[in-house]
């Protein structure tokens, strides 16, 4: 059996699950998230607890039983904690400004400034003295996924270490050119 799969999630309070086949929905204090899962799952509320139960034991459904239940737990989270990212901007000149409607304005040594709008369900907080944006909001892929787009506008260089990364991300420092010896 999988280890992760076969885990019962425990719905905290407040929190309330809607299964149909194989689409579930999981509602709480921040919002709605529902997904289709694969249908040779199977999806079970016992006693404000969540189970998720493989049909055989392949290949195929040990792979689908731990990740249907990682979503699922995933989806249990985001809406009662929500998720977040934080990512900072690092180099001469490069600034980043949050928008009256919510997007961030990146200087990021082009030509022209690059305006990022949030995707439903995210949204953007900028400390300006730090340069640090957090990417927050309840679904743990896409909050992912922006941070991601966000990052590759500039991912970090490795001689200066200039550029956008995770914060707590370890960027190697290449040496450059050693210079000639007269």
């Amino acid at each position: 059996m999988s280890r992760i799969g076969r885990m019962p999630i425990p719905l905290p309070e407040g929190v309330r699950v809607d299964i149909k086949g194989s689409q579930v929905a999981v509602t709480g204090p921040k919002g709605s998230l529902s997904r289709e899962f694969h249908p040779d799952m199977t999806i079970e509320l016992e006693d404000g607890m969540l189970k998720v139960k493989r049909p055989t034991d392949q290949r195929h459904h040990r792979a689908l039983h731990g990740l249907t239940r990682a979503l699922l737990n995933n989806m249990v989270i985001g809406v009662t904690d929500g998720f977040q990212k934080q990512l900072e901007v690092h180099g001469v000149g490069y600034r980043v400004d949050l928008q009256g409607d919510g997007s961030l304005l990146l200087q990021l040594g082009f030509s022209h400034p690059v305006r990022v709008a949030p995707p439903d369900g995210i949204q953007f907080e900028v400390e300006a003295r730090t340069k640090v944006i957090t990417v927050s909001g309840i679904d743990k892929e896409l909050v992912g996924q922006t941070a991601a787009a966000i990052r590759a506008w500039r991912p970090p260089e490795p001689y200066k270490g200039k550029g956008i990364r995770y914060v707590g991300e370890h960027v190697r420092q290449k040496a450059g050119k050693a210079g000639k010896i007269v």
